[in-house]
């Protein structure tokens, strides 16, 4: 073999964390898509009370959502936090992440009290409220996965168990936190908004 024989250049792969979570999120936004279209859809088409904007209050539901869109700033702040091996740090700003998560599954739990117990909506009372739970649920559920994975994550760092090099499985972790804090900015706009 030659001096001169050519070396082959090395070509980036993404590791399999990153492709997991990219088909995940990519999966889970065609789930979200569908309940999304036919909240869509059904808009306007109950033919018995209540209607959406009898029920749907904004403000509290404006609260909630600053809560969990502000979680996505406090999550790359703790990654970054670990990154840098400041594990106190990264502890803190990771659990003001799921108290931020957590203030908006009282709030969502606060708000379906009040459609179901003063305002009788249920999910059987009419397509409003069919597409209503459905949507709203089924966006839910994904904060509580989240949480229940991040309050994994905190008690893993809080044993000392992760490292500087755990900061980018961690980062895998904070994707699917973005996309459930992104998901909700187009519920939102769906229910609050365009559908009110």
């Amino acid at each position: 073999m030659s001096a001169l024989s050519i070396q082959p250049t090395p070509q980036w792969r993404p590791t399999r964390g990153a492709v997991g979570m990219t088909l995940l999120i990519a999966t889970e936004s065609c789930f979200f898509a569908g309940f999304v279209l036919a909240y869509l859809f059904y808009i306007g088409k109950s033919t018995s009370g209540p209607q959406p904007v009898d029920v749907l209050d904004l403000p509290p539901v404006i609260v909630n959502s600053v809560a969990l869109i502000s979680s996505s700033v406090t999550i790359v702040v703790a990654i970054k936090a670990l990154a840098r091996g400041a594990r106190g740090v990264f502890l803190g700003w990771l659990a003001a992440t799921i108290l931020l998560g957590g203030y908006f599954i009282l709030g969502t739990a606060s708000e379906w009290r009040k459609l179901m117990l003063e305002d009788g909506l249920w999910i059987s009372t009419n397509l409003f409220g069919t597409t209503f739970y459905s949507l709203i649920g089924f966006h839910a559920f994904h904060v509580m996965v989240g949480l229940t994975l991040l309050t994994l994550v905190w008690l893993l760092g809080a044993g000392g168990k992760l490292r500087v090099a755990d900061a980018g499985r961690v980062e895998f972790l904070s994707w699917y936190w973005h996309f459930v804090d992104a998901v909700w900015v187009v519920v939102f706009i769906t229910v609050y908004v365009v559908g009110r």
